[in-house]
């Protein structure tokens, strides 16, 4: 599928609609949205779709994640660049072949990425949502993954059972009261039990606590995003799971991971 190519003209009133839409990065998404569109037509439509509050990543069909090129669909949870941090800290502790679940994986793009940046990891991801799991089937077809449709662990094969060495769970955690004051990108086009993590934003959270130690290996890790404000509250829900709980913050992405190690590590 071929590119428009505008002319300097229409590219400028693309680029003044979308500034006038409230797009602070309007140069960029309009070079995006003609590299995406495959007719005048197509780019026009997309603008609107745009222009209406629809995220960038849903138009153009893709969202860059560390480095990747990931499919999102319209209704599907858009990564934030501050879970790259997520994906760093449980980075550190993979090693290849490792077994990694990606629970509540969205579109895959965590899987996807510690599957580029660990060998041989023996990866399976799930989530509740259809659309999202359409996904991330598609995002992790090329590493042989084990995509599953369902709630939490109640998705995962039964064999994993006790053998997870890492398990990533990019939980929602926005409280339900403050759904509302999110931007409408997010609101108004993700699903909402993406978003919404109960009254405390931390329901979720303590679900997957609740069975984890069920799930991990001996010396297995748990890692979740929380904000800063709950993370002596998420610290507390991994030690009453039995786990050894430690925070670790990123200044420059703004964000908070929490991670949890099943019992004493083995030498």
């Amino acid at each position: 599928m071929a590119a428009v190519s505008p002319s300097s003209e229409t590219l400028s009133d693309l680029v003044a609609v979308l500034r006038a839409a409230g797009c602070v990065f309007a140069e960029e998404e309009a070079a995006l949205l003609v590299a995406a569109a495959s007719s005048g037509a197509d780019l026009a439509a997309m603008a609107a779709r745009r222009v209406a509050g629809e995220p960038l990543e849903h138009v153009v069909g893709w969202a860059e994640f560390r480095g990747l090129r990931v499919a999102v669909a319209p209704g599907v949870f858009v990564p934030r660049q501050r879970t790259a941090f997520l994906v760093e800290r449980a980075a550190s502790v993979t090693r290849p072949g490792a077994v990694v679940v990606d629970l509540c994986c969205g579109s895959g793009a965590i899987g996807a990425a510690l599957a580029t940046m660990v060998a041989g990891v023996q990866l399976h991801a799930a989530d509740v949502d259809p659309a999202s799991v359409r996904c991330a089937r598609r995002n992790l077809a090329g590493v042989a993954a084990g995509v599953y449709e369902g709630d939490l662990f109640g998705a995962l094969p039964a064999t994993l059972r006790g053998r997870v060495d890492v398990l990533v769970a990019n939980v929602p955690y926005v409280p339900s009261d403050e759904v509302a004051l999110m931007p409408p990108e997010a609101r108004d086009h993700e699903p909402r039990v993406a978003l919404d993590g109960g009254d405390d934003g931390l329901d979720v959270l303590r679900r997957v606590a609740d069975d984890v130690s069920l799930w991990l290996a001996p010396g297995g890790h748990l890692f979740v995003e929380s904000s800063e404000r709950q993370a002596a509250t998420a610290v507390g829900i991994m030690a009453r799971a039995g786990l050894r709980a430690a925070t670790a913050t990123s200044e420059d992405l703004y964000a908070t991971v929490i991670s949890g190690t099943n019992g004493p590590v083995p030498r």
